[in-house]
């Protein structure tokens, strides 16, 4: 299996994909209130010694070199890999059931960015002392990702956001070079392209419109492109704004106008780059795995050479903003020698690491010098795109019911790209169904 992004691994470190909506699972244990009144769970830092990390399964060989040069570091402290199934539905479940038997088997946790609120809420996971982490070096919005109410539990190893991947060669049959900046302007872009002899069979643009976790990741950006948050600061769903509606409205349009083809309802990922590396589509919004892949001269690209990357398309006049995903370490409130735990993950944060890690990987660091690299943009030109991306990001809902959460916006999400429901409908009902689950 390849060492880059593949549709296996990216279930937890780029998209974070169905496992996250787990719904069964959904704010499993005592309830601490979802208001985040509760005290955060200390730890005790002054323990050192063996730890355990537990993680979902590395398939790059990358990660046990980074053990084996800490341990060698670290005689007294060496970390030993849990590593858990590939799966995020069963890593969360593994770490549900340690964290609900109080098990001090696990001391540091690799968490989807979407599991903060809830391990925090329910004092699974500690507080962490920020002075003891590189955060400054880190950039701000992955940072974010491992707060829950502007306290820290986790910190960013691992970012991503999604690009707007397109086709050169059509932009310039349509006489520009420039990408589309919103969707309007796209949607005009696509009819341009239409009258060219090379694009005139072109379906447009797709995304990941399924009825899946990747419906919540474009709800989520599509509220920040027009301006807007599916909950504000205090954890309070916003989703019937006129921003919020502005937003879904937008791809809806694209349904309705046929810039976005039907079959897009059934994309997820993989669908999604497959239609767009086999030349169906003119614009693609997806993960960054796709530019290895539809770069591939092997005949399994027809668009290999005539494609390039920009920032995703905003609403209106409002910048696009990708949902973020990624992978962030925490400290089990039951595991033994946190103190050793702290240190371990600001070695695993810091640049040196954040480099090999995606030199390797190719994922996304969270070390902002990562991405001003020579060596880094020698192998990936468009890391600068990609910074941009993630520093416009937006998290996905930071709530504790997330599985309950995400599951009723992928609901209304899908009705109004279906065509079933109007937008302001389908989002005034969402509202009620979102204030419901906070009581």
């Amino acid at each position: 299996m390849s060492s880059g992004f593949t549709p296996s691994r990216r279930g937890v470190l780029a998209a974070g994909t169905a496992g996250a909506a787990a719904v069964g699972l959904a704010a499993c244990g005592g309830d601490k209130s979802s208001s985040g009144g509760a005290e955060p769970a200390q730890g005790n830092f002054d323990e050192r010694g063996p730890i355990t990390f537990a993680t979902g399964k590395d398939t790059s060989g990358k990660l046990k070199e980074f053990l084996e040069k800490w341990n060698s570091q670290h005689p007294d402290e060496k970390v030993t890999l849990s590593e858990l199934p590939e799966s995020a539905d069963e890593q969360r479940a593994q770490f549900i059931n340690n964290a609900q038997a109080k098990s001090d088997a696990f001391t540091v946790l690799g968490l989807d960015v979407v599991w903060t609120a809830e391990f925090a809420a329910q004092q699974w996971v500690v507080e962490l002392p920020e002075d003891k982490f590189p955060l400054k070096e880190l950039i701000p919005a992955t940072v974010e990702t491992g707060r829950y109410f502007k306290k820290l539990y986790a910190v960013p190893f691992t970012t991503n956001a999604e690009l707007l991947f397109y086709r050169k060669d059509l932009l310039s049959a349509a006489g520009t070079e420039e990408a589309p900046k919103s969707f309007e302007e796209m949607y005009q872009l696509i009819d341009e392209i239409r009258k060219s002899p090379d694009g005139k069979d072109t379906l447009g643009f797709g995304s990941q419109y399924s009825k899946y976790e990747g419906l919540t990741v474009q709800l989520t950006g599509l509220a920040k492109s027009a301006g807007g948050a599916l909950f504000d600061d205090q954890g309070k769903p916003t989703v019937n704004t006129p921003d919020v509606i502005a937003g879904v409205q937008a791809v809806r349009d694209g349904f309705d106008s046929k810039h976005i083809p039907k079959e897009a309802l059934t994309y997820k990922e993989e669908e999604s780059r497959q239609a767009f590396q086999d030349g169906k589509l003119a614009f693609l919004q997806n993960w960054p795995y796709v530019w290895e892949l539809a770069q591939n001269e092997d005949g399994s690209s027809s668009v290999n050479g005539k494609i390039d990357v920009a920032p995703i398309p905003g609403v209106g006049d409002k910048p696009g903003s990708s949902t973020l995903g990624g992978l962030n370490y925490a400290i089990s409130a039951f595991g033994k020698n946190q103190g050793t735990a702290v240190d371990f993950i600001a070695f695993m944060a810091a640049e040196e690491q954040q480099k090999e890690w995606a030199i390797a990987t190719a994922q996304a660091p969270a070390s902002a010098a990562v991405y001003e690299d020579e060596e880094v943009l020698k192998k990936f030109p468009f890391f600068p795109t990609l910074k941009e991306a993630i520093d416009g990001g937006t998290p996905r809902p930071q709530v504790v019911k997330y599985g309950d959460v995400t599951q009723a916006i992928q609901e209304a999400g899908y009705a109004v790209f279906s065509g079933e429901k109007e937008a302001k409908a389908a989002m005034d009902e969402l509202q009620k169904q979102l204030e419901s689950l906070e009581s």
